[in-house]
């Protein structure tokens, strides 16, 4: 089973999988997606203006299907996972505010993570979740007030299968 772990840039996922990973005893494998295209080189050039890289999708869905079939339990965990094939999709989300004060801290532009709280606040990464997979394959979970480990352990449930999807729960939209 593949589970995209997606959310907007300051979510929490990275921090999230990886104590998946070591609350999982090393279970599921987790893929990197943001790492994946930097050290494969699976990008078509870097956006001077945002000093990122535009992912080569096409390549990097082949990548996955080679590397990462879901045979196994695989989370592919980046803000780009949910464009790929995927049993479920986990949306990590976060208060505009929080988020925007987290990616400032982080060293982001201010124009950057003002860009990112607006996508937060009109569910841009959710939208995209749900029109690729539906509505019954998305979990979303509010991580703004929630501990790393606690988040952790709404994913793990979401990939257990312990937990109803919830697509459709959060709203940010009251930010804007």
């Amino acid at each position: 089973m593949r589970v995209a772990v997606t959310g907007t840039p300051g979510t929490g996922k990275t921090t999230a999988v990886e104590r998946l990973d070591t609350r999982a005893g090393g279970h599921a494998h987790v893929v990197h997606l943001n790492d994946v295209i930097r050290e494969e080189g699976l990008h078509d050039g870097e956006d001077p203006d945002r000093a990122s890289l535009y992912a080569d999708f096409e390549a990097l869905g082949e990548w996955l299907d080679e590397h990462a079939p879901g045979d196994d339990a695989v989370v592919v965990e980046s803000h780009l996972a949910h464009h790929f094939d995927a049993d479920r999709v986990v949306v990590l989300r976060c208060h505009p505010e929080t988020l925007e004060s987290r990616l400032r801290e982080r060293g982001e532009p201010t124009e950057t993570a003002r860009e990112n709280a607006e996508a937060e606040a009109l569910d841009v990464i959710l939208g995209e979740a749900v029109q690729r997979h539906g509505a019954d394959a998305v979990y979303e979970i509010d991580t703004t007030d929630r501990s790393p480990d606690e988040v952790a352990e709404e994913v793990r449930a979401a990939v257990a299968g312990e937990r109803a999807p919830s697509a459709g729960t959060v709203d940010f939209t009251g930010w804007l």
